[in-house]
């Protein structure tokens, strides 16, 4: 497919209003929807049609582009939607679900014959504003220049694994590189912690590592939000971390893993939650280290 297309974009967070700004600036036509309305408003003013139902959002789209918390929430909305859904649509779901769930939309895409795409992307609000991400993608060979236009607005390069969206191949490929991301954090946090409790300065720490091996960048900027106090506004909030490292320590017992470090990171994106932190970036998890919330002591 050639030219402008109509996508619609259903869920306007963190995540899906930068999508649906970035498809906007790239000339494309852009629905969005969102539980929220206050959410999706401010889209209008970059040239985004703001619908006031699911099913208004995804009349004649070219595309379908889901970006919503969870597979049961994904499902529910495009339940809502299904009335107006034309057959043959191209339906990019983004979202980041369980094994499960994509079985479930997989298997809602072939009864109301949509075109379906399991495509995660990689990357946090920074990437995504800038139209950085990285989309790991999965579905039919025959229908991809349709979504190609819009994995070329959102991200900077396309992984492909496979030509059945059903098969969650990029989903389980997300799942993976979350499990590594999530661990990285929840160490950052503990790193800080256990400075903290033992009376060391955490620059000595980033001295002793210093352009070495176990040096990373990721540990700088994580840390550096908790040091600094910068946990608002997120880039990846401490509740879909929870989420989503719950649905890695799924994913392994599925498949008959103990995914310890996974289930304890879980735990701990639980507890920070638990404390107030839930709407703060995923490096809160920071304070689920200490009994006495050191962020309201």
């Amino acid at each position: 497919m050639t030219g402008n297309l109509t996508v619609s974009v259903l869920g306007t967070g963190i995540m899906g209003a930068a999508m649906a700004r970035n498809l906007a600036r790239a000339g494309h036509t852009v629905r969005v929807w969102n539980r929220t309305r206050d959410k999706a408003e401010p889209l209008a003013a970059e040239g985004a049609h703001v619908a006031g139902t699911p099913a208004d959002a995804v009349r004649d789209a070219d595309v379908v582009l889901t970006m919503l918390y969870d597979g049961a929430a994904v499902l529910e909305v495009m339940r809502q939607a299904a009335p107006a859904l034309r057959p043959g649509t191209a339906w990019v779901q983004s979202t980041t679900a369980g094994l499960g769930a994509i079985g479930e939309l997989a298997a809602f895409a072939r009864e109301h014959g949509l075109v379906f795409y399991d495509a995660p992307v990689l990357g946090t609000r920074q990437p995504a504003e800038a139209g950085q991400l990285l989309v790991l993608a999965a579905g039919p060979a025959e229908s991809r220049q349709t979504v190609t236009p819009v994995f070329d607005a959102v991200g900077t390069r396309t992984v492909w694994t496979g030509e059945d969206g059903a098969a969650a191949g990029a989903t389980r490929l997300k799942l993976v590189a979350n499990s590594w991301v999530l661990a990285a954090t929840n160490a950052a946090g503990e790193v800080l912690a256990l400075a903290k409790a033992l009376g060391v300065d955490p620059r000595s720490f980033f001295d002793v590592i210093d352009g070495g091996p176990l040096d990373m960048g990721y540990l700088r900027v994580k840390t550096g939000l908790v040091l600094e106090d910068r946990l608002s506004p997120p880039s990846f909030t401490v509740t879909t971390a929870a989420k989503d490292a719950h649905l890695i320590v799924e994913a392994g017992q599925l498949h008959g893993l103990r995914l310890d470090v996974a289930a304890a990171g879980a735990a701990r994106f639980d507890r920070a939650a638990a404390q107030g932190h839930g709407d703060e970036d995923m490096a809160a998890a920071y304070y689920a280290s200490f009994d006495d919330d050191p962020a309201t002591a």
